[in-house]
């Protein structure tokens, strides 16, 4: 059973204020990998709701350091989709790529697993 997203599409088209549905494939897909960025940086599982993580608890699939998403995490999340939705080529120059945005480096660092 797949989790219910980090963060929602209406959430992410609100951030990037966008109002029409034209782009909603482009900001699922940035969406998704804007997601993933942050869990893999955090190094933990993150699960949307105290509910999912005791469910995965309770299943034994809970990962190591698991964690439940917080406002901090959704504003990292949303900071690298800002950037990928901005940044669309794959050369931008005076951005080293394989860096967080400062703004979602800021949101996700306190919460990153220690030693990583």
């Amino acid at each position: 059973m797949a989790l219910p997203p980090l963060v929602t599409l209406e959430q992410a088209k609100g951030h990037l204020r966008v109002d029409s549905n034209d782009e909603d494939a482009d900001i699922t897909l940035k969406l998704s990998a804007a997601s993933e960025q942050a869990v893999l940086y955090l190094d933990r599982a993150v699960y949307p709701t105290p509910e999912a993580l005791q469910d995965a608890i309770a299943a034994g699939t809970a990962g190591d350091a698991p964690i439940v998403c917080t406002d901090m995490i959704r504003a990292g999340i949303l900071l690298i989709l800002g950037d990928l939705y901005t940044n669309r080529e794959d050369v931008v120059t005076g951005i080293i790529s394989t860096q967080l945005p400062k703004g979602a480096a800021s949101c996700l660092r306190p919460l990153r697993r220690q030693g990583c």
